[in-house]
């Protein structure tokens, strides 16, 4: 019996208009409406997650920013795992060493050196899970991410790294060369103390290597006494892949990348054919 579902955003509870769709939201309503527990497990910052459920009316927990922070239905914080100083320096440093572009997420929030950038990051994870998408919709909708406060700009990043009140939860970088890309993450392998994945064609990952989804998913649900075999998890990315490894159900969306379908118990229809929805129905 299914008594967690945790589902992936972005090419998963997302469609490519990047809404919820009446399906999902009648569907993880109905979950809860039974006894049973639905978390969100996304690479977006809580803000951005808020921002998005509360447009849907959507009360859960959040697993954000890959697992660095947990929050509960009302926003407390339940954990957060972020990376060290030290650390996010010397990364932050190779990925400059690469020309790579990245932006850092902290407990406060996200933050960018340069706006325009921002938004190719987000349209990259949009035409990602979504190829048929209109170029010009992307964009957009990743402008929102600016026009409501949700993406910070700063001059520098060191006046992030060297304020003890921001935490550091991950960089979050993008570059199209795909040659730099391998570079920068051969670079950051050197540092064992971080996880390095992707969301998108385009871009890295960068967080603690305990700030993963599964590794939150499966400390989350403990402590609500569920065991992770009575949990399912839906994606469609690699920055699922931790969490779909854990679970006792696992699906991939249809509009997964192949490799994702094949770590997956059941492969259910895309995101713009509600698959969330379809497979809470399943379990139900």
């Amino acid at each position: 019996m299914i008594k967690c579902i945790a589902s992936d955003m972005d090419g998963t509870l997302l469609n490519s208009y990047q809404q919820v769709s009446q399906e999902n939201i009648e569907a993880i309503l109905n979950a809860q409406d039974q006894g049973v527990e639905v978390v969100i497990a996304t690479g977006r910052s809580y803000q951005e997650v808020r921002y998005i459920l509360d447009e849907a009316d959507i009360h859960c927990p959040v697993i954000g920013v890959n697992g660095a922070e947990v929050r509960t239905k009302e926003g407390e914080i339940l954990s957060a795992t972020p990376i060290e100083k030290h650390v996010a320096i010397q990364a932050a440093q190779r990925l400059m060493e690469m020309d790579i572009y990245f932006e850092v997420y902290t407990n406060k929030g996200t933050y960018s050196l340069d706006p325009n950038i921002a938004v190719a990051i987000i349209v990259d994870i949009v035409v990602s899970a979504n190829p048929d998408v209109k170029p010009e919709d992307a964009v957009k909708k990743a402008q929102e991410r600016i026009q409501h406060g949700l993406v910070h700009q700063v001059e520098s990043y060191d006046v992030l790294f060297n304020d003890e009140t921001h935490q550091i939860y991950k960089l979050f970088g993008f570059a199209l060369d795909s040659d730099r890309r391998e570079a920068a993450e051969n670079a950051l392998e050197e540092l064992t103390e971080l996880a390095v994945s992707s969301s998108g064609h385009n871009n890295l990952e960068i967080t603690h290597r305990n700030a993963q989804k599964g590794i939150a998913l499966e400390t989350y649900v403990k402590s609500k006494g569920i065991d992770i075999a009575e949990t399912m998890a839906m994606g469609d990315s690699f920055n699922d892949v931790s969490m779909l490894e854990r679970v006792g159900r696992a699906v991939a969306m249809g509009n997964a990348d192949y490799e994702i379908k094949t770590l997956c118990d059941v492969i259910t229809a895309t995101n713009d054919e509600h698959g969330v929805a379809k497979a809470i129905v399943e379990v139900l």
